[in-house]
């Protein structure tokens, strides 16, 4: 009888708890106007967590994006993290590494930036960078061709002195939900814009580049969880981050630290010339801020991996920014 009793007891106590909780659900719903659940907002401003249905063709215009990207990062105030250096970053002309662009020069570096085809979107960034003070260069190409990346590197280098930082970022993406309708010429556009971009990219850069030298890579969560949807392109992304950790220690001898930063979803052209206008409007809206990141939210930490003075002893990691865990 005890054993019954104290099994009621139980049950009865985990009622009362579970009341107990539902009353507390009811009035969090209630206080938050009937959804518990808002984006976070934890920035110097607020950020956008639903966007216009849109879709773009490839390679994407930021210029022609309904609500624009927010790269400027008006809260960032430079501390000459990186001054006089050179920087080199691919996809440079919109999206995350717009934003990148910025704040390198607000640091105090000289950037060029390889882009695809989007001269407006370039030239916005080189105008950008140009009024924090410092200079622009633009190359325009396509980085999965070896030949293009030794010319932009040495164009980097005969333009603007030298060559500190590479930002490795341009990527093509482009979902497919099933694998037998991936094409070999879809799957070979994203290798060899993923992988041979940033492969050739890195050679060509490493024999101009001196202890203290930075390369920093554009992964992302897909690399880590994988997406059904991406399938070639998260498999590049796992690509790039075991490129990262397996460059960082054929490069520590020379002085050279390669890291990776490893995003969520970022509000950038990538995205609405890859999904269908009806999921662009909720882009983002699973991370567990229940919101998409804007590029400023990201570009610190390329500044952070860039700069020495912030993160000398780093090398051969990789920077998940995915907006939280436990969606």
């Amino acid at each position: 009888m005890a054993r019954q009793s104290n099994a009621r007891e139980a049950a009865e106590q985990g009622r009362n708890i579970q009341a107990d909780v539902d009353r507390k659900d009811e009035r969090q719903a209630k206080d938050n106007g009937g959804d518990a659940k808002k984006p976070m907002q934890a920035g110097m401003r607020e950020y956008p967590s639903q966007f216009p249905k849109q879709h773009q063709d490839k390679s994407g215009n930021e210029a022609e994006l309904k609500l624009a990207p927010m790269y400027d990062a008006p809260g960032y105030e430079g501390s000459h993290k990186l001054q006089d250096k050179v920087a080199l970053i691919t996809g440079g002309d919109s999206g995350i590494d717009r934003a990148v662009a910025v704040l390198f020069a607000r640091e105090g570096a000289d950037v060029a930036i390889c882009f695809l085809e989007s001269r407006n979107d370039a030239l916005v960034t080189k105008e950008a960078v140009e009024k924090e003070g410092r200079q622009c260069l633009l190359i325009q190409g396509d980085v999965s061709q070896s030949d293009f990346c030794k010319s932009a590197v040495e164009t980097t280098v005969d333009k603007l002195g030298k060559l500190d930082i590479l930002v490795n970022n341009a990527a093509f993406q482009e979902h497919t939900d099933d694998i037998l309708d991936l094409t070999d010429e879809h799957f070979d556009r994203t290798l060899k814009t993923n992988l041979y971009g940033y492969f050739f990219m890195a050679r060509a850069a490493v024999p101009h580049m001196k202890p203290g030298a930075s390369i920093i890579m554009t992964g992302s969560v897909t690399g880590i969880e994988g997406s059904k949807e991406l399938l070639d392109y998260s498999m590049t992304k796992g690509g790039i981050h075991a490129f990262t950790r397996s460059l960082s220690s054929q490069l520590i001898d020379r002085g050279i630290r390669v890291n990776a930063i490893a995003p969520g979803p970022v509000w950038t052209p990538l995205n609405p010339a890859d999904r269908p206008a009806e999921a662009v409007a909720k882009f983002g809206s699973k991370s567990a801020m229940r919101r998409a990141a804007q590029p400023e939210e990201i570009a610190p930490a390329f500044v952070f991996m860039a700069a020495p003075s912030c993160s000398s002893y780093i090398t051969g990691e990789i920077l998940p920014i995915i907006g939280g865990y436990g969606a």
